[in-house]
């Protein structure tokens, strides 16, 4: 894909305001969509879209086809007749700040169960019923199961798969088909999310692509272990006979943990996904790409080699590097999707023969200024950048800029980077995006908290800590016309300014 010299903004749709404790594809997503517009920017980068499990991780989704249902928007079905007016009077108050994950869950799944009601009994939504058979029929290659999935851990209450009575765990047939028969409605309530979450999403994108804003989504490499591509797929996994998990994922030691992440998700047996020609995951891109603009590969070091660990360890410190499919699986999907557009993360312990398969496809790679600030050689200083790369000042697995440099950085750091900078570290935050906007890297990205010049308390996650992640929302009152006209100048005087942007306001 040509990519053309762009700047943009990180932000996660749960991060947005709005009155129902998450952030969601209302009237706050397309604020922000001209909020971009506004400020010149034309990249939107969020998290993966999925449905979350324990942890409230996007990166360990039920689905990786599936969309969040918590993150449809309830006044939009209100203008569709799929709720009144009545429906929000035990509405909870809030925190502003922060998504409350139990209390959000309990009142989003009240909403939608409100809302499919409404649509199963009224005789005048013949077009929403239309439009629903449809999608259900285009969609039927993974919401069938998906649906099915969901509706049976909802009877279990909510307990994984693995702990399943054994004839649904081992998905036989019988016991499915009678499944299916005795709770139909909850099955169909399943799809009905999905097909709220693709209307909604799609007329948001739709709406993005209007004001020229390019959405970049992630594609983790990994599935959750308690997901419905597991379940129904077990067979392209290293599981047992009893479909228990033989070997799990993770990374060894690094920045981030001295005894290394146990991430826990089931790893593929890549030579049945060859003798597939790698169909699941064909799918997988396309459906991604029906989403979103740009894919970001997540941990793409994963597809030249792996870190394999026994699922019986407790920590990811003792494993083995597993080669990975490599090239064998890119020609495959640049066979089929011809010129794909992808951003890949590469970070970690990065060998030659990662730097081979991202250079071989002419891949833009990650740079994080924070990892940089050591000495004049390293590698993450814009001075070293060359053209194909995507700089970032941080990640969503970074602290903020700012909270980096007041708690994390060393002293030594602290002094490298305000030398480096010529800046007294008074505004660090905007130093830094200053110097990723200045530099030659085609992308240039930070993350909403930085340019709001946030602390440590406004961190998206801590990898390798359970708790208390994911959770952070920007207030209301965050975006202003201050703010608007500092990132709008900061894409003109560095060529990075939106060809579609508006005329300056006087």
């Amino acid at each position: 894909m040509l990519f053309t010299r762009s700047a943009g903004i990180l932000l996660h749709l749960t991060s947005l305001p709005g009155p129902d404790g998450i952030g969601d594809l209302g009237p706050d997503a397309y604020r922000w969509i001209d909020f971009l517009h506004e400020s010149g920017c034309s990249l939107w980068q969020i998290l993966p879209l999925g449905p979350t499990g324990f942890g409230d991780s996007p990166y360990q989704c039920f689905s990786a086809f599936a969309g969040n249902p918590l993150l449809i928007n309830a006044s939009l079905l209100l203008e569709e007749g799929l709720l009144s007016r009545d429906d929000f009077s035990d509405r909870p108050a809030f925190n502003p700040s922060l998504v409350e994950y139990g209390k959000v869950i309990d009142w989003k799944n009240k909403l939608l169960q409100r809302a499919y009601t409404r649509f199963n009994r009224s005789n005048s939504k013949k077009k929403i019923k239309n439009d629903f058979l449809l999608f259900s029929e285009s969609q039927k290659d993974w919401l069938n199961d998906f649906s099915l999935f969901m509706a049976i851990k909802e009877s279990q209450g909510g307990i994984s798969w693995l702990d399943w009575p054994q004839p649904l765990r081992m998905r036989e047939s019988s016991s499915l088909n009678l499944f299916e028969d005795n709770h139909r409605e909850s099955i169909e309530n399943q799809k009905f999310r999905q097909f709220l979450f693709y209307r909604q999403w799609s007329k948001l994108r739709k709406y993005a692509h209007a004001q020229g804003i390019k959405i970049i989504g992630d594609i983790p490499i990994f599935v959750s272990l308690d997901s419905a591509d597991t379940w129904s797929n077990p067979h392209l996994f290293y599981l047992d006979d009893n479909l228990k998990p033989t070997v799990v994922a993770g990374v060894p030691p690094d920045f981030f943990s001295p005894t290394g992440q146990l991430w826990g998700n089931p790893l593929y047996r890549w030579n049945v996904h060859q003798d597939t020609h790698y169909d699941w995951w064909l799918k997988r891109v396309k459906s991604t790409l029906e989403q979103v603009d740009i894919i970001r590969f997540d941990h793409f070091r994963g597809f030249a080699g792996y870190w394999e660990v026994k699922a019986s360890r407790k920590t990811a410190e003792k494993g083995r590097w597993v080669k990975g499919p490599g090239m064998h699986f890119f020609d495959c999907l640049y066979k089929e999707l011809s010129d794909l557009p992808i951003i890949v993360e590469d970070l970690g312990v990065i060998t030659p023969d990662v730097v081979e398969l991202r250079n071989h496809y002419n891949l833009p790679g990650m740079k994080i200024l924070q990892f940089g600030f050591d000495n004049p050689q390293n590698l993450f200083l814009p001075h070293q950048y060359k053209e194909h790369f995507a700089a970032y000042t941080g990640s969503h697995d970074n602290n903020t800029s700012r909270g980096w440099y007041e708690e994390n950085a060393s002293a030594e750091e602290k002094d490298f980077l305000r030398r480096y900078l010529a800046r007294s570290g008074s505004d660090i935050a905007w130093d830094m995006i200053r110097v990723i906007w200045s530099s030659v890297a085609i992308y240039a990205l930070a993350p909403m908290q930085d340019f709001l010049n946030l602390g440590s308390e406004s961190r998206m996650n801590i990898p390798g800590h359970l708790g208390g992640n994911w959770s952070w929302r920007m207030r209301s009152d965050a975006i202003n016309d201050g703010l608007i006209s500092r990132i709008r100048e900061t894409n003109f005087l560095y060529d990075r300014l939106a060809p579609t942007a508006v005329k300056k306001k006087k």
